[in-house]
């Protein structure tokens, strides 16, 4: 007996875990959004620029394990002389690359902005995944605190541009020296100390997640989580965990200044950190942006690790539903701050750096929350409609659909299979198209062609019940000369808004 061929087996269509296929109204949204956010950061002097999906491995710095094969975090590769390419995590670290590499050709203080999609090679899981948008600014090669100010008033017109209203956002601000000052009062200054601060810092990290009472374990002997799993902690004493949740726990910055500028007292980093968060409240009301918008808040602790001086987010204060239908404060949509060591890295000398990065993704989720996001029309195209196939007629449709396209108009000609001409109609009324345009043998005879609303057609046969009634309606089919197709379709497509924006 033959053995019977084996049919090859059909490849099994699936998205990778963790990424996500975006529709055309995300990607409209998106682009909505990003021109608004583009639109301030050009109002303030800052220019465009574009660095590659792929860096060097060690170019991205602090992200990398120490192992044969970096690929925790990143997603990695070798290129064909062996070297190690990731995919880019943030778009902070490609920047400072690009800088040093460039630094003789930049104009200082370099003032750049960028968007574009990042990748993480973590677990995904709701509303966490592997590649992602983000859109930075940054200021490169100015000392002085006047610029993360600056950044601070930027982002706090950006949420206003947005339409998220006063009292909706707040700009938040810390200062990493501040909290080095603090660790340094308290006993946990020198080398010898870094790992204690590490821990430190990872464990005022964790604020909002396990709230004060979280955080004092943490400082201390450790935390045990619901599921019986034990964090060790920083061993502080009870002072020194008091001193720290003082400082993390200031909520009006002018009423405790004394007491903290006492708590630093001796310490210069901390005396400085102090005065620069001085300088920047100072700054920023000189500029009309009161406490409501940028406001001076020590519990802001996101990348303490990783910013040298003024850190600074970006958070929504509305309340949502999350994925457990509890209801929340929205929460963060961005973050950012000093970051003066980063650059420096590549060049062997100081060069300071201040930035903010923008969540693309989150933050579009935030407005859609707001009814912020898209509300701007997108009007689905005209069908001109294919009655007969010959090379004349064919010829005639696409005339058609060019001269709707050069009047700004979207347009397409039927480029299905199907003849039937209530096939074709069905076709455009999945598309939402508001517009179908017919010339058959008797049309084109006689130079003209039919215009059909089919928006007004759909609405006529749900509401009309005599003829009378329908006479008296708007007429849903007309015919026009061809000269005049444009026209009659413009006229029908206002009336159309028109009946939109009456509805709404």
């Amino acid at each position: 007996m033959k053995d019977k061929t084996k049919k090859p087996q059909k490849l099994k269509a699936r998205l990778p875990r963790g990424f996500v296929d975006r529709s055309a109204a995300d990607i409209r949204a998106v682009d909505e959004m990003i021109e608004k956010i583009r639109d301030v950061y050009e109002r303030y002097g800052f220019d465009p620029v574009e660095t590659p999906l792929f860096e060097y491995t060690d170019a991205l710095g602090k992200f990398l394990p120490d192992s044969d094969r970096p690929n925790e975090g990143v997603f990695s590769l070798t290129d064909d002389d062996d070297q190690w390419m990731s995919l880019r995590y943030d778009l902070t670290a490609p920047l400072a690359r690009h800088v040093a590499e460039n630094f003789n050709e930049i104009q200082l203080p370099y003032r750049t902005y960028r968007a574009g999609y990042v990748f993480r090679n973590e677990k995904p899981g709701p509303g966490r995944f592997r590649q992602f948008m983000q859109f930075d600014a940054d200021t490169v090669g100015a000392a002085g605190v006047q610029a993360d100010a600056e950044m601070c008033m930027m982002m706090a017109d950006t949420m206003e541009a947005l339409g998220i209203r006063r009292g909706d956002y707040v700009i938040r601000v810390n200062n990493r020296k501040v909290l080095d000052g603090v660790l340094e009062a308290i006993g946990l200054g020198g080398e010898e100390q870094t790992n204690t601060r590490l821990t430190v810092l990872r464990a005022i990290d964790k604020l909002d997640k396990f709230g004060p009472e979280g955080v004092r374990l943490l400082l201390g002997e450790g935390r045990k989580d619901e599921s019986g799993d034990f964090t060790k902690g920083a061993g502080l004493n009870d002072e020194q965990i008091r001193n720290i949740l003082f400082f993390v726990g200031i909520t009006d910055y002018a009423a405790s200044a004394g007491e903290l500028s006492e708590l630093v007292a001796g310490t210069a980093k901390g005396a400085e950190g102090v005065e620069e968060l001085n300088t920047i409240r100072s700054l920023v009301l000189s500029a009309g942006y009161e406490a409501d918008r940028i406001k001076i808040d020590p519990s802001v602790v996101r990348g303490l690790e990783y910013y040298t001086g003024p850190v600074f987010e970006a958070e929504l204060q509305f309340a949502v539903t999350n994925e457990k239908g509890e209801t929340v404060v929205f929460g963060s949509v961005g973050g950012g701050g000093r970051y003066d060591g980063l650059v420096s890295r590549f060049m062997g000398q100081p060069v300071p750096a201040t930035g903010f990065s923008i969540g693309v993704s989150r933050l579009m989720t935030a407005l859609k929350n707001l009814g912020k996001l898209g509300v701007e029309e997108v009007v689905a195209p005209v069908v001109v409609c294919v009655m007969d196939r010959d090379l004349g007629s064919m010829g005639r449709y696409q005339r058609f659909v060019q001269d709707l396209r050069h009047a700004g108009i979207r347009s397409e000609m039927y480029q299905g299979n199907k003849k039937n001409f209530g096939d074709q109609l069905k076709y455009a009324d999945r598309r939402g198209s508001p517009i179908a345009i017919i010339q058959g043998g008797d049309e084109r005879a006689s130079g003209t062609v039919q215009i059909k609303d089919l928006i007004e057609g759909k609405r006529l046969s749900g509401e009309i019940e005599d003829n009378v009634a329908w006479r008296e309606a708007r007429v849903a089919q007309v015919s026009v000369p061809e000269s005049e197709l444009v026209a009659k379709v413009r006229e029908i497509l206002a009336e159309q808004a028109e009946d939109r924006k009456r509805a709404g």
